[in-house]
Order: C-alpha cells, then sequence, then structure tokens
C-alpha cells in the first residue's frame, strides 16, 4: 500500500514544480535581447557586472543589454518594437514591472503590457523567457500574474531567482537593486534555465 502512496505523492510534487516548456536551440551566432528596466541595465554595479554580459559569457552567445532605468512596463512595451528591430534576436529575455510596483500602479495594466510585450517578441519570431520581478513588501515575491502569463502562454519562467538575491544583504546594492554579485546570481540561475530548456 505504501508503493502506490509514494508514487502518487511523487507525482503530486511533480505536478506542483511542474516542467519547464522547451526551447529551440540557439545557433552559435543567435542573438539574445535583454530586455527590461535598471535590473537590466545594472544598477547597483559597474558597466560591465550586468547581469546581461555575465549571461553572455556564460552562454557563448552574443547577449544585447536593452535596460532603461526607471522604465515602466508601459515605456518598454512602446520601446520594444524597434529593439526587437534593430537586434533581431532568436530569443528575449524580458524582466519588466518594477518601477509599476514603485509607483503603485495597476497590476492588471502591468500584465496587459507583459503579456503584449511576449506576444510582440514571438510575432517577430523570437522566444522568450520571462523573470519575475518581486514587489516591494514584507515578502519581496513577484506577483503571481508572472507566472499565470508564464503558464497562459507557454514560457520558460524565472520567478525565484530575484527574490532570493534582494533578500540576502551581500548581494544587493540597495533595496531594489542586486550588486555585482547579485548579477552574477541572477545571470547564473537565468543560464541554468536556458540549459534546461535546451535553448543553450
Amino acid at each position: 500500500m505504501s508503493v502506490p502512496r509514494t508514487a502518487l505523492l511523487l507525482f503530486v510534487l511533480l505536478a506542483a514544480c511542474g516542467e519547464q516548456p522547451k526551447l529551440q536551440p540557439l545557433a552559435p551566432d543567435a542573438v539574445v535581447l535583454a530586455f527590461g528596466d535598471s535590473l537590466t541595465f545594472g544598477t547597483g554595479a559597474n558597466a560591465n557586472e550586468s547581469y546581461p554580459l555575465r549571461l553572455e559569457a556564460l552562454i557563448g552567445r552574443k547577449v544585447v543589454a536593452a535596460g532603461v532605468p526607471g522604465e515602466t512596463s508601459a515605456a518598454g512595451l512602446a520601446r520594444l518594437p524597434a529593439a526587437l528591430d534593430e537586434t533581431k534576436p532568436k530569443l528575449v529575455i524580458l524582466c519588466e514591472g518594477g518601477n509599476d510596483f514603485l509607483q503603485k500602479l495597476d497590476e492588471a495594466q502591468v500584465a496587459n503590457n507583459v503579456r503584449a510585450m511576449v506576444r510582440l517578441a514571438r510575432a517577430q519570431g523570437a522566444q522568450v523567457v520571462l523573470i519575475g520581478i518581486p514587489k516591494p513588501g514584507l515578502l519581496l515575491s513577484p506577483p503571481d500574474f508572472y507566472e499565470d502569463i508564464a503558464k497562459e502562454l507557454g514560457l520558460p519562467y524565472e520567478g525565484g531567482a530575484l527574490k532570493k538575491i534582494l533578500t540576502d544583504n551581500e548581494l544587493k546594492s540597495d533595496m531594489v537593486h542586486p550588486n555585482a554579485r547579485g548579477y552574477a546570481r541572477l545571470a547564473e540561475a537565468i543560464a541554468v534555465l536556458l540549459k534546461k530548456t535546451g535553448a543553450v
């Protein structure tokens, strides 16, 4: 009797963890677009210590850093088409929403903007990886809409890395930005996800 129970428990745990959707392998000359706000720009560290630059070294693909400090998701949505046209990426790593939370903007609208950015990228032939940004507060967790969008649109999702980084004083430069070590950790988490999903 204990064997079926164990098997059932294992099944439930696996279902709860959820398998990440697979990505198409990135050719050695493929361009990755890291798109977002100050977290992508690398605020809180030196220019050569941002997560996109660290990620480029880890995955052996060109990673274009397209982070704009202070940008809201609405501004990101307006900026994305030009960035896609300019870089022609095969993969977009999307990390937007933090400034919306700081400005206490409507979360439903933030979710709509993020969803629209995913669809824009896909319409240009790019795959998308979504990064969940913690909302300021006691729990410092990404709002549920990130995971909901990832499930709805079948996206690989990294929802835990920034929370771990921003709750560790040794890995952050201020309340909302990592330091150089924190960005290195974020790059490592994204690289692990890209390997797990078959992109690299």
